[in-house]
């Protein structure tokens, strides 16, 4: 579906780029409601 003249390799990096900036956002999240429910006890 990739339309005439557009790289796949180009395609592949930022494809790649979102997985990789999802799994930081995810675990940052996840770190920082950690951090907050273990600094309250």
């Amino acid at each position: 579906m990739s339309q005439p003249g557009y790289p796949q390799c180009v395609h592949l990096i930022f494809t790649s780029l979102l997985v990789i900036v999802a799994i930081a956002v995810l675990w940052f999240s996840a770190y920082v409601v950690y951090r907050l429910y273990s600094d309250q006890r």
